[in-house]
């Protein structure tokens, strides 16, 4: 079995074959989902993949960095806070920072960054952080809001060898995707020194797709091919990585 610990699988992109992707999945033996929160105005229909799917589907509450707004920024904190405490989620995210597409919201996405890791210390939740163009950004909230409840994932990990055991040292598995399978997505050079331990499997469908599929739409069956990739850069079988990394995400998340 393997678990897709990062997947949009309720994004309108799969609107049209939704059932068919998540039967493609099934077939590669990938049969758990994590569902990751954007805003709120994704929640109505992440609720509603998950009462289709009860036992496939694990849903995550957060405000993805993109979606900081100054106008409305409390307000969709609110509603995270509100799903910490109405409904049964398996961690907090995406959350993070991104500098990426607009950096004039730095230190307000890193101030909703924080709060919503306080919040899964408090109710005792791994968090699941996002960071494009902005790895010192991140380091800087984790380094303030370090203790021995902070855990999670950096999810779709993109960084060198030092970002990889600085997470780690934050008590943060590594979510690895299809960045790995590309030529020059460079982790791949420097994965095989990081124990496999610290390894989670996901493909942030729809984005994201591994090769032979680069420039296409993901979905979650194409994690097989992120998995052979490991297995080659570890020269291990192919069932060492499933093994592995399944434990690993069971542990993190919690799943049954």
């Amino acid at each position: 079995m393997f678990i897709d610990t990062h997947t949009h699988l309720y994004s309108e992109s799969f609107k049209e074959d939704r059932d068919e992707v998540i039967k493609r999945a099934l077939d590669q033996s990938i049969n758990q989902f994590v569902l990751p929160a954007i805003d709120s105005t994704y929640t109505k229909a992440m609720w509603d993949l998950k009462e289709q799917h009860p036992n496939l589907m694990h849903i995550m509450a957060g405000l993805h960095p993109t979606h900081v707004d100054p106008l409305s920024v409390s307000e969709e904190l609110d509603h995270v806070k509100q799903q910490l405490e109405q409904e049964n989620v398996c961690a907090i995210g995406e959350i993070g920072v991104d500098l990426y597409w607009d950096s004039s919201t730095k230190d307000l996405q890193q101030k909703a960054f924080a709060q919503q890791i306080r919040w899964a210390k408090e109710y005792d939740l791994p968090i699941a952080i996002h960071c494009r163009d902005a790895f010192d950004e991140v380091f800087e909230v984790l380094e303030q809001e370090n203790n021995d409840k902070l855990r999670g994932v950096f999810h779709c990990f993109t960084g060198n060898l030092d970002h990889a055991k600085q997470a780690i040292a934050f008590n943060l598995k590594l979510g690895i995707g299809g960045v790995a399978t590309f030529k020059n997505g460079k982790i791949d050079q420097f994965l095989k020194e990081i124990d496999l331990e610290h390894i989670v499997l996901e493909t942030d469908a729809p984005y994201l797709a591994p090769k032979p599929f680069r420039g296409k739409r993901n979905e979650s069956s194409y994690l097989i091919h992120i998995a052979e990739k490991l297995a080659d850069i570890y020269q291990v079988p192919l069932s060492k990585i499933e093994e592995i990394t399944t434990e690993n995400a069971k542990k993190l998340f919690k799943l049954d």
